[in-house]
């Protein structure tokens, strides 16, 4: 086979060289007769001004078509364009060109899909369509021209007529393959001059790719109706052509024609910018905050004075019933979004993100009416905004009807739809310009397979909306530069996981299709990276050993019975109000007397009880039609409220600065809101769940101990802890070349180290290990199983270390964790869960006692010599070593 030419490293196409060279040379030589310019009848008559890469790509056809050569060279050939380049426009003005210029009046559009054939029907054929793309009257060199769409192509053509075909590739090869009544032949294709339009034609190569050539194949379909006459034309228009594979450059290096990459496309400023959001939310966090950004951004456009700006969300998910499930979620969580807990979602949120976008928005919404802003949020995602198409892999989902004229129509002012739920497919043959926001839900797969077609869906999406601003419309971008509110409106934003793997496949499916984008900061960050050390690879407890965590079990719904299984203490909760200044040195540590708890209501006091019913009265979660979703077991409110199973015990205390003045009432009824709110979500959150057991099963040691990375902000002022890798090459005990940790975990994992030496447990045992059990890798989760106390907890907890030590016939794996003081009371059940690692107290399925789970308590930063003291002393009792010794 021959090999590729190559220019400095770069595939060669001689026919784009050669034209370049021309276009040069025209511009100092106007007189010749090879330059060109886009004829009168193209500009007149096509509804969008041609780009200059459009011209340029004319300009090379042009000079293909009067060259003497054309029947041996130049009858069959390919635009390569960038998705959202205006590759159907190109078309349409070829289609002008072929007819102004010789008189061609049939042409036959093809593609791989309904879908596709669909949309390009309304923009050849359908004047009453906003996508249509020619003017009325159509006007070629003095004659008013009539489009007509055709099953098969007259054998007398009236004048002043171009005739359409649309068809997809397999209706073209069933009818070719069989004779029936006005159905077309090839003795029709010769007895007729055509020009062949092959859309997304990477899907018409598979023979070129193939070992062994199909005479059958669609694209030996194409050979024959080009070739049935030496006047028909093939031009073949696609964004992916792969021609990094041998056989298909060396069929297309001599028709490529024109070349337009999509990272020029968005360089030269005619697409969004593209922006990922990179983190390991759950799927309720990133709807909300795709939901809050989108409002924004609707709201800077009004602002603005830009009229029907109207942003659109796509939640993308993996399976059908995964997308379906997530559009009920996404529906139950705006019907009873309240005021509190949008307040707090916001607050807790703008403390944690890195996103230069959503900071943005969130500090946009402290500014506003709470109640106002929620009362919109409803109305504008309610349950008629919002559309939910699956799709098949034979059609996609532009294959429904009614889908695509929803899907198609997304800018039109009528149009009511804001948030699309999906799977997989919107890709070909959808032309939507308001996407600005495309959200990754669940847990997909992170093959190359999956990111390409994620990267082509962002490409799809980052086609720029052309919005009026100060009365003028532009199709390129303007306030790259200039204004941090408008260039909002010229951005799309990809909401994904932080998983390593997925972003790494996700770069490199970005590289192969030339698109740019880039990760939203507010800051500069460090990427740090944990590397699985390979002499920890090659040992037996990586490659065959096992880590254990418990399988679940569902709720019966009998056993919501009362307000502690839904993991809500019925005696007290406290808010937060301590809205005071603290100033402090750079590493002090917090003290205990900066703030007070005061009390709020009891809901048992009379004396509270008007003070309650006002809070419950601007919540509208606390309506007895809601609340009875969640619990079923109450037959009215006044039972939910003053029974002592429910909330009838209940103390609410706030959280004060020292020395503040006394809270008012509306202080002291917001503080209540603030804890039906931390109830309401309780409820919302913890119905019919699943909950721990006590039978522990094994997951795989090289599933849960992989590389990892960390993103770490470099603000030094901000609220990061101060985390930074630490060196841990030469510590055979630690399976990282690095612990990626904060201050308290590097005094942790010395201590484990001291403790290690101290014990000489590396020449008491072959196997001494510490596991990270790294969150952003989320493989290991333990339940609480055994309720000791009144209060159930059913979200997963992940211990940050393992202490894994044994001998081939033995083994004791300890769970515990470094823990900072201010969470200490708040996940204080995750400390009782450890404690209750009591092989006593479970079973793991398939193994005896030969293993041993433990767990010891929290190594906390309160007192660090007695701390370090009470570990050690706690380890050396699991492990049933000399206790004496550790003093």
């Amino acid at each position: 086979m021959a090999s590729k030419s190559k220019v400095a490293g770069q595939l060669k196409f001689p026919l784009i060289d050669q034209s370049r060279e021309l276009r040069i040379g025209d511009l100092f030589k106007k007189q010749t007769e090879r330059y060109f310019t886009v004829p009168d009848y193209i500009t007149n008559n096509l509804k969008h001004q041609l780009r200059n890469y459009q011209a340029e790509a004319l300009f090379n056809l042009n000079w293909t078509q009067k060259n003497d050569q054309v029947n041996q060279h130049y009858r069959h050939l390919m635009f390569n364009m960038a998705t959202g380049s205006g590759k159907t426009d190109l078309m349409a003005g070829i289609t002008l060109y072929m007819y102004g210029e010789f008189g061609y009046q049939n042409f036959m559009f093809v593609a791989n899909s309904n879908a596709v054939v669909t949309k390009t029907r309304d923009n050849f054929i359908n004047d009453a369509s906003t996508k249509y793309l020619f003017k009325a009257p159509l006007i070629v060199n003095g004659c008013r021209i009539e489009i007509q769409v055709v099953s098969r192509f007259p054998l007398h053509p009236d004048k002043d007529v171009i005739y359409f075909k649309l068809t997809t590739i397999q209706s073209l090869a069933n009818e070719l393959g069989m004779t029936r009544e006005n159905g077309l032949t090839y003795d029709d294709l010769a007895k007729r001059r055509i020009v062949v339009l092959a859309d997304e034609a990477h899907h018409l190569n598979a023979n070129t790719k193939a070992e062994k050539q199909d005479e059958h194949s669609w694209e030996t379909l194409l050979d024959n109706v080009r070739n049935a006459n030496p006047d028909n034309r093939q031009f073949e228009f696609t964004a992916t052509i792969d021609v990094d594979k041998e056989e298909v450059y060396e069929k297309y290096k001599n028709k490529i024609i024109y070349k337009y990459e999509l990272n020029q496309f968005m360089n030269d400023g005619f697409s969004k910018n593209v922006y990922r959001l990179e983190s390991n939310n759950d799927d309720k966090t990133k709807m909300m905050n795709a939901v809050l950004l989108s409002q924004y951004r609707k709201r800077v456009a009004k602002d603005h004075g830009i009229a029907n700006f109207k942003p659109v969300i796509l939640f993308k998910s993996n399976f059908v019933k995964k997308s379906g499930q997530a559009r009920d979620a996404f529906v139950e969580k705006i019907e009873a979004l309240t005021v509190t807990e949008l307040q707090q979602f916001i607050t807790d949120q703008m403390e944690i993100t890195n996103s230069r976008a959503l900071s943005q928005a969130y500090q946009y919404w402290l500014e506003q009416d709470f109640s106002e802003t929620v009362a919109e949020l409803k109305r504008d995602f309610q349950r008629q905004t919002i559309i939910n198409v699956n799709d098949t892999d034979k059609e996609g989902v532009l294959g429904d009807s009614n889908d695509f004229d929803n899907l198609n129509t997304l800018e039109d002012p009528n149009n009511p739809f804001r948030v699309i739920f999906a799977v997989a497919k919107l890709t070909e043959g959808w032309d939507v310009l308001n996407l600005f926001d495309i959200v990754r839900l669940g847990e997909q797969p992170v093959t190359e397979k999956q990111t390409n077609r994620e990267a082509q869906l962002i490409g799809r999406g980052a086609r720029y909306y052309p919005f009026k601003y100060h009365g003028e419309q532009s199709f390129v971008r303007r306030f790259d530069q200039q204004d941090k509110e408008l260039s909002l409106l010229e951005s799309l934003y990809y909401h994904t996981t932080n998983d390593v793997k997925y972003i790494t496949n996700l770069h490199e499916s970005f590289n192969r299709m030339n698109l740019v984008s880039e990760s939203d900061n507010n800051d500069d960050y460090a990427i740090y990276t944990a590397t699985v050390k390979p002499a920890f690879k090659r040992t037996r407890t990586y490659k065959y050993g096992n880590l254990y965590h418990n399988q679940l079990e569902d709720v019966p719904a009998e056993e919501y019975n009362n307000i502690g299984s839904y993991g809500v203490s019925g005696n007290e909760i406290t808010v937060d109000m301590n809205s005071s200044t603290r100033e402090r040195y750079f590493d002090a540590e917090a003290k205990e007397n900066d703030s007070e708890l005061r009390l709020i209501a009891n809901f048992d006091s009379r004396n509270d009880q008007r003070l309650i019913n006002k809070a419950i009265a601007r919540d509208p979660f606390f309506r007895f039609n809601t609340i009875k979703k969640y619990v079923p077991v109450i037959s009215s409110m006044a039972e939910f409220l003053h029974n002592k199973e429910w909330l009838g015990n209940l103390s609410i205390r706030a959280n004060v600065a020292i020395n503040s003045p006394s809270l008012t009432m509306e202080d002291r009824c917001q503080g209540v809101q603030k804890a039906l709110a931390k109830i309401a979500k309780s409820l919302q959150n913890n119905y019919q769940r699943q909950r721990g057991t006590n039978r522990f099963e094994p997951i795989k040691i090289s599933e849960v101990i992989q590389d990892y990375q960390k993103r770490i902000s470099q603000n030094k002022t901000g609220t990061t802890t101060d985390i930074r890798p630490l060196e841990m090459t030469k510590k055979k005990w630690y399976v990282y070349d690095e612990a990626v940790v904060d201050g308290l975990e590097r005094k942790f994992i010395n201590m484990i180290g001291v403790f290690i030496d101290e014990n000489h447990l590396q020449e008491k045992y072959i196997q001494v290990y510490l596991l990270r059990n790294e969150e952003t890798l989320g493989k290991l989760k333990l339940y609480e199983y055994q309720p000791n106390t009144e209060v159930r907890h059913y979200q997963g907890y992940m211990p940050d270390f393992i202490l894994y030590v044994g001998n081939d016939d033995f083994q004791y794996q300890i769970y515990t964790e470094p823990k900072g003081g201010r969470y200490l009371t708040q996940d204080s059940w995750k400390q009782d869960l450890l404690e209750n690692l009591d092989p006593d107290k479970i079973k793991i399925i398939g193994e005896d006692d030969r293993i041993r789970l433990l767990g010891v308590k929290f190594f906390t930063q309160t007192n660090e010599s007695d701390d370090a003291f009470g570990t050690m002393n706690e380890l050396k009792q699991k492990l049933h070593l000399d206790v004496k010794n550790c003093t």
